[in-house]
């Protein structure tokens, strides 16, 4: 016994000591009442100071592992007891429902690409680390802690930490957006915004409008809920408007999902003119709109296209979630949809019966990093050092990949169409062979199509590698076509 020990790493060694009993008393080598070594006599035995095996029976005792008897010594105080037969073994699977069936059928960092150590990967579209202000965010964090350090550690509010809220909506009033008769809602993120809307909303067709192809998460939240994601084809403004309004003609829809700036995944920015086309294409048909302001503030030239829910006026039917997830701090999960009031109420009670509220410590370190004005500056940054990706990976793309098309006005990623021969799963296996990885397009889909698109995300490569890798991709994909016969 104790002859296996070893401290390793940066944990205190009376913490691994203690950890280390503990197992010894679960695995029943000490039982009940089983007498411990002295601690002058263990720290002999181990080689490390009597201080670390006082400490660690002290722990233990505090845990009530162990029991110190005044003159005698100390001794096991809880043991671990097993049934000799277990009482039954349960299938698991035989006892999920459908949601967490169909989740672990559709989650992609289980059944998706491997990446491996060293390999080029343009598979992520999160920001670059390198380029987070961390001098900002410790000066953010002390800043809010020394102002109601309190306050923050305790519970918070369903709707949202005020100060962010009130920043949020002037924010959203920068963007044209109408603030009269609407509110905002905090949340974790996209992800739980949308999932709050979808638990809303009432099942009446079923069916949900959406860009074909279109994000994968929300593809996936969709059917998660049991809805039909319908989708519409993508032009390099937008939508099909034709195939829209035959698609809203052959039957209702509950809710419309639309990305209109940096669409994921085709980076397509929606025309101003398809905007209000849309507001009043889906006005008509008394179809409400999720807008999701993906990327919005990661154009690289021109001007800013106004969202949707800002095109709307004074009007009610669009609900927009946001967050600053793809620019600023993905760690931090704040988001927030600004919506007609009366949803938002409801949204607000559905948050608290679920999740009770956001971290509100997240929640105001990243106002306080907001209030500083560190958040233009950082973008400025962020955008000069993304458009110089952009360019390259386009540039790269254009020089190293045959393709029928590409797409991306901005954002983190560049949308690629290959010839229709070409499977571009079997492209990524070839190139995933050669150390390069991409995302394939056929998941963003709706219909099953796209086996010939790829998601290229730039974000994460380092520039001297952007090249590289889409050379290998250009290579694969040329030998292919050769091998088809193209």
């Amino acid at each position: 016994m104790f002859n296996d020990f070893r401290t390793e790493g940066e944990s205190p060694a009376y913490i691994q000591l203690k950890v280390y009993i503990e197992t010894l008393i679960m695995q029943g080598v000490m039982p009940l009442h089983h007498k411990l070594p002295s601690t002058r006599e263990l720290a002999g035995l181990l080689g490390v100071s009597r201080t670390t095996v006082i400490s660690a029976y002290e722990a233990l005792e505090r845990t009530g592992w162990i029991e110190a008897v005044k003159g005698r010594g100390n001794f096991v105080s809880r043991a671990v007891a097993h049934l000799e037969e277990p009482p039954g073994m349960i299938d698991w699977k035989e006892r999920l429902g459908r949601r967490a069936l169909l989740s672990e059928e559709m989650d992609l960092m289980k059944h998706g690409i491997k990446w491996e150590k060293g390999m080029i990967a343009f598979t992520s579209i999160a920001p670059d680390e390198k380029l987070f202000d961390m001098g900002g965010v410790k000066r953010a964090f002390l800043d809010r802690m020394a102002l109601e350090g309190d306050v923050l550690l305790n519970y918070g509010y369903a709707q949202g930490y005020r100060p962010l809220m009130q920043y949020l909506m002037s924010y959203m009033r920068g963007k044209g957006v109408e603030a009269k008769g609407k509110d905002i809602l905090i949340t974790n993120g996209f992800t739980e915004g949308f999932d709050l809307v979808l638990t809303a909303i009432g099942r009446r067709t079923g069916r949900i409008l959406c860009e074909n192809p279109t994000h994968q998460t929300a593809i996936k939240i969709m059917k998660l809920h049991g809805f039909e994601p319908v989708g519409v084809r993508m032009e390099q403004d937008g939508m099909d408007m034709e195939e829209l309004r035959r698609v809203l003609g052959e039957g209702g829809f509950d809710l419309a999902y639309l990305t209109p700036s940096y669409h994921n995944p085709t980076g397509i920015v929606t025309s101003p003119e398809k905007r209000m086309e849309l507001l009043r294409l889906l006005g008509e048909h008394e179809v409400p709109v999720v807008e999701d302001g993906f990327n919005e503030e990661l154009r690289y030239s021109g001007a800013h296209a106004a969202p949707l829910i800002a095109c709307a006026g004074t009007g009610n039917s669009v609900a927009y979630i946001g967050s600053f997830s793809k620019i600023l701090f993905p760690g931090i999960r704040v988001g927030w949809i600004v919506a007609d009031g009366g949803l938002i109420g409801y949204l607000e009670s559905l948050k608290r019966a679920r999740t009770i509220h956001t971290s509100t410590l997240d929640q105001a370190l990243l106002f306080q990093y907001l209030h500083n004005g560190n958040f233009e500056r950082y973008l400025k940054r962020a955008r000069t050092e993304y458009k110089r990706k952009y360019e390259l990976a386009i540039r790269g793309c254009r020089e190293h990949i045959p393709m029928k098309s590409m797409s991306g006005e901005g954002g983190l990623h560049v949308f690629v169409e290959l010839d229709e021969s070409l499977d571009a799963r079997s492209v990524l296996e070839e190139c995933r062979a050669r150390g390069v990885v991409f995302t394939p397009g056929d998941i963003f889909f709706t219909d099953g199509g796209g086996r010939h698109t790829m998601r290229i995300g730039f974000s994460r490569v380092p520039e001297e590698r952007i090249e590289e890798g889409l050379r290998i991709i250009g290579g694969v994909v040329n030998k292919q076509l050769k091998a088809s016969g193209r």
